[in-house]
């Protein structure tokens, strides 16, 4: 555990998820302002790898386990919560015991253990998952998605949102705002996402061509920006998007290739056979005992969403004052990362002799 030298006067920030790409920079971002930050981790390692340098005190937990590290919720002004279950609900199988015990349940023992802690703020990060429109319309923070038109991820990420407004209910002392990212991309990606997968992808030319579907393409600096905005400038209750610009995989593709300093795929793959691609390595993964690289749940949730990704930022930029800047700019800002940590040309050869950074 790394004590702060900061002053007593300072505030103190709770940041759950500190090693992920979100909650990395937001904890730089709290940083830079002034902020005392308690951050949460699971691996020791990849604390000390992601958060090496910042001044920060390390907690050492995880989500399924909020009473373990709930201590280290005394003498803290706000929590920002960004710790979730993603990654591995798209790799084939079933996973909602473990989407409903962090992202739901691990939220709602967040919250009970933090208000007992004498806590009174709080800053959850939700998900564009939680809206829903028709194709080629524009979405606002009013849209709600049903359970009905929900995967298991996207259920739990609703179901989380009405554990915080749930909770604000019955505690009218309590403040809480929610933060809506879309696709982020960013520096600091050890997972890596699946936004940093694909531009690995893209420099090692893996992809066979473009596939079909539509994202939000969003900084992750900016959404941690948000997310302080949030805190500091949102209303009680209140939902605001952080989810920057629409682009179809066929805009997105060439930005990332020219980031990466190498050709995009230009022949397009059709939705049907994503397909039977998908079947084919659930089935090959069953026998191999690894993990699908594109999974069934995977492909339905491109073929579903695609073009539902026109998200009004209107909201944001009046009440936060919220800007996000241009996807160039996170895009190359994301290359030199991804270069300077995986190697200088980001090929096979220099990635597999990276620790840690791109091991799945």
């Amino acid at each position: 555990m790394f004590n702060s030298s900061c002053g007593n006067s300072s505030p103190v920030a709770f940041v759950t998820g500190a090693t992920g790409l979100l909650g990395n920079n937001l904890v730089r971002e709290l940083l830079t302002d002034g902020w005392r930050v308690r951050a949460l981790a699971r691996s020791p390692e990849k604390a000390q790898r992601q958060l090496a340098g910042l001044v920060v005190e390390i907690v050492m937990g995880d989500m399924r386990d909020v009473p373990a590290f709930a201590d280290a919720l005394r003498g803290v002004d706000v929590v920002f919560h960004t710790a979730a279950h993603f990654r591995d609900a798209y790799k084939g199988g079933r996973h909602w015991r473990d989407l409903n015990a962090i992202n739901v349940e691990g939220t709602r023992t967040l919250l009970e253990h933090a208000y007992r802690a004498g806590v009174r703020r709080f800053v959850h990060t939700s998900s564009v998952a939680v809206l829903y429109g028709k194709p080629g319309q524009v979405i606002d923070e009013t849209m709600l998605r049903s359970e009905e038109d929900a995967d298991d991820y996207y259920r739990s990420k609703i179901l989380a949102d009405r554990v915080v407004l749930d909770f604000l209910s019955e505690h009218t002392d309590f403040w809480a705002a929610m933060v809506l990212p879309g696709y982020m991309h960013g520096p600091g990606d050890f997972g890596p996402t699946a936004a940093a997968q694909t531009m690995i992808d893209v420099a090692q030319g893996r992809l066979p061509g473009i596939p079909p579907g539509s994202v939000s393409v969003v900084d992750a600096r900016d959404v941690a920006r948000a997310m302080i905005l949030a805190n500091q400038q949102g209303k009680r209750g209140e939902r605001y998007l952080a989810a920057g610009r629409h682009m179809t995989m066929a805009e997105l593709l060439p930005l990332v290739a020219d980031a990466m300093h190498t050709q995009a795929p230009t022949r397009k793959i059709p939705l049907w056979l994503l397909h039977v691609l998908a079947l084919g390595n659930e089935g090959v993964a069953r026998l191999m005992g690894k993990p699908v690289l594109l999974s069934w749940d995977m492909v339905r949730n491109i073929a579903n969403e695609n073009d539902r990704s026109r998200y009004n930022p209107a909201k944001s930029e009046r009440e936060l004052e919220l800007h996000f800047r241009p996807v160039q700019e996170t895009l190359r800002d994301t290359a030199d990362w991804l270069r300077a940590n995986g190697g200088s040309a980001v090929k096979v050869s220099d990635l597999n002799s990276y620790p840690g950074i791109f091991d799945k």
